[in-house]
């Protein structure tokens, strides 16, 4: 049995050839089922065929949802100091369960950690606004900056209080 790719091109793929594309999608990074569904429909499978793939990834662990969710929590946070409620909107548009996103949240974020990212981004945001005379409009881009990073008002405002003393 073989599968031609939706985008018309000639290429035939046996579902061996897919399982093993797939594997090596998944090996490359961490993978949610959304990302591989979505990757599936560039074949043009039927559902048994899907179901099979995706079980055989599930099977062999080549495929696991909180692995995907800890280790997205952590480089996000890590490298790219985003905040929880950005985190939580990209593992949502994700379909991740809340309840897994909870524990992520939990077991991978350190406060202490998190508090130092966000006075870091506020300070190095306030540092490059050195030409913005007004202070008032200066705090609000900060602000800005910070909520789409994606942390918590109540946390936003309190870096600004710290940095301000500085």
């Amino acid at each position: 049995m073989s599968f031609t790719p939706k985008d018309n091109s000639k290429k035939i793929y046996t579902i061996d050839e897919i399982k093993d594309k797939m594997a090596k999608f998944c090996l490359y990074q961490d993978r949610c089922h959304w990302e591989v569904e979505k990757k599936l429909r560039e074949f043009d499978l039927i559902p048994e065929a899907k179901d099979e793939i995706l079980y055989k990834l599930i099977h062999y662990g080549f495929l696991n949802e909180e692995r995907f969710v800890h280790s997205f929590v952590r480089g996000k946070v890590n490298q790219k100091l985003w905040g929880r409620n950005r985190l939580r909107q990209e593992l949502k548009m994700r379909q991740i369960d809340g309840k897994l996103i909870d524990k992520a949240f939990k077991e991978e974020i350190d406060p202490e950690k998190y508090w130092n990212n966000l006075v870091r981004l506020a300070q190095k945001k306030y540092d490059a606004l050195y030409s913005e005379r007004e202070s008032f409009k200066k705090m609000n881009k900060i602000k800005a900056y910070l909520a789409y990073k994606g942390y918590e008002f109540d946390l936003i405002n309190d870096a600004i209080q710290v940095i301000e003393k500085d």
